[in-house]
């Protein structure tokens, strides 16, 4: 079975992830034959717009396939994950500067990877099953596909890219992940007219008001809280405000990966002044150097290797990282990420 299944459907290009047992995790192979595919269809005239969507009911896309990367990081080869990173990187490029729609029909879980598939695309749709979030400070990473520079457009990227909050169809639009929300039994017609006109006018023909939210309510105390420089700064605002909710989001931020929260923090602020190419090349230098000098491994050994969830962070709690470890982690490399 084909793990992404790539063809010409009417006037459309169609990309359809295809591991809905792995919840569609993106592997090397897949990055590589999505990337082919629109290189080949962008100037095919046969081809008016891209349709990405995914198998399954569970997930569009949950991330990339990091048990690969776990296993190769485990035996010293690092190259393998810097390449990997590289070239998914440049796909989430290439589809944000794409010459044609991009329409990305976003359901279940879109995490991670899927969202670098999805989220730089010109048509972003999601339904009522929609669930968009970044949690790779759980793993020992910072946000990345591009989600650094996606956080940095949005009134609460620092929250949602720090806890890993998990957004709905109505959160999503509002902190900019996504554009219109159609409920997913409208989405086979929406497809077929898709494909048979080659326009993408019919989405606002068919698209809704999303659900309530929650993000748009929060945004003014969630602004306060994450005012801060610091990580520090921040732990310590949210354990002053004594509010319940307060203390759980600080409670979330001190069991992620302090190095990673706090490298996370700097490179979302960063990429407000940056463009997308040059947030990934910042993502990138972070990712180059997560295995050996960072919480990746161990990440993955604790959330999805023996699943203990105990994590040995290199540095025990938020307070303990210095800015001297920020820099190291996001310093340029000597052959820094180029794109296309």
């Amino acid at each position: 079975m084909n793990d992404v299944l790539i063809r010409i459907e009417g006037q459309a290009g169609r990309i359809t992830l295809n591991r809905p047992k792995a919840l569609n995790a993106l592997t090397w192979k897949m990055i590589r034959a999505i990337d082919t595919a629109l290189v080949d269809w962008a100037d095919n005239d046969a081809v008016s717009l891209v349709i990405i969507d995914a198998a399954g009911d569970r997930a569009f896309a949950a991330g990339g396939d990091i048990v690969e990367l776990y296993q190769t990081g485990m035996a010293g080869d690092y190259r393998f994950g810097q390449t990997f990173w590289a070239e998914e990187y440049r796909l989430n490029a290439r589809i944000a500067t794409y010459p044609k729609p991009f329409v990305a029909l976003m359901h279940g879980f879109v995490m991670g990877g899927g969202v670098g598939v999805s989220c730089h695309g010109s048509h972003r749709i999601v339904c009522e099953t929609t669930q968009v979030a970044m949690p790779e400070c759980g793993i020992g990473l910072i946000p990345d596909v591009g989600g650094t520079w996606l956080l940095a457009q949005s009134p609460v990227g620092p929250f949602v890219g720090l806890t890993g909050f998990r957004m709905g169809p109505a959160d999503a639009i509002f902190t900019k992940f996504a554009d219109t929300y159609v409920p997913k039994v409208k989405w086979p017609d929406l497809i077929r007219t898709l494909s048979q006109t080659g326009s993408v006018a019919i989405i606002n023909d068919v698209c809704e008001p999303a659900p309530d939210g929650v993000l748009q309510e929060w945004a003014p105390d969630v602004s306060r809280w994450f005012m801060p420089q610091t990580l520090t700064g921040i732990c310590q605002t949210l354990s002053n405000d004594g509010s319940d909710t307060a203390r759980k989001h600080e409670e979330v931020l001190r069991r992620q990966s302090p190095l990673a929260v706090a490298c996370g923090l700097v490179a979302i602020r960063a990429a407000k002044d940056l463009t997308l190419t040059q947030a990934l090349a910042q993502e990138y230098r972070f990712v180059s150097r997560c295995m050996e000098h960072g919480d990746f491994l161990e990440g993955i050994r604790a959330q999805i290797i023996d699943k203990d969830r105990t994590p040995k962070w290199r540095h025990s709690k938020p307070e303990d990282v210095t800015s001297q470890d920020v820099t190291a982690m996001l310093a340029p490399l000597d052959t820094e990420l180029d794109f296309y």
